[in-house]
């Protein structure tokens, strides 16, 4: 039994580390999930933005969110730095564009909220205080609607096609 202790001591910090890599964006679905291809790769990944949510692409919002996350970049070399996987699969992701933190400066202009987790008010809590502040954005609308609420209420923005694709409800 000391030994799997001792063992699983010593890897630790191999399982608790981030995969880094770098790659170019290939496509924007929404405001906080992309797909990257990794240099050397053939496949894109799919990943969510870590700490922020965007409004669904169907909510108020939703359009101008995926624009903003499209000119911040799209067709762009990106540093990637991904340490967890979330229920769909996509990994959570940390991503930096010209050595700018992308989650960061979406929040800043008013595109996405920081993710909330119990009572924290989560990473950019101050980058969304400032846009608030500003009225920049979703939070030009006081009554602008979290999309996890959002979500509950309404189910995904899309609907599944006869062949096996999804296209958006209208």
């Amino acid at each position: 039994m000391w030994r799997g202790l001792v063992c699983c001591w010593f890897l630790w910090p191999l399982w608790s580390q981030a995969e880094v890599f770098w790659g170019q964006v290939t496509h924007v679905s929404d405001g906080d999930t992309l797909w990257v291809l990794p240099s050397g790769e053939q496949l894109p990944r799919k990943l969510r933005l870590q700490g922020l949510d965007a409004p669904e692409i169907c909510q108020a919002g939703g359009t101008a969110a995926r624009e903003a996350l499209v000119q911040l970049v799209g067709n762009k070399d990106v540093q990637v730095s991904v340490k967890y996987h979330d229920s769909y699969g996509r990994g959570l992701a940390r991503v930096r564009v010209n050595s700018q933190d992308v989650g960061s400066l979406m929040v800043q202009s008013g595109h996405a909220w920081s993710s909330r987790w119990h009572r924290s008010l989560g990473p950019y809590s101050k980058e969304e205080a400032q846009a608030r502040a500003a009225q920049k954005g979703i939070f030009a609308n006081l009554s602008a609607e979290l999309p996890r609420d959002f979500r509950q209420r309404n189910g995904s923005c899309y609907q599944p096609q006869p062949n096996g694709s999804y296209s958006l409800k209208p």
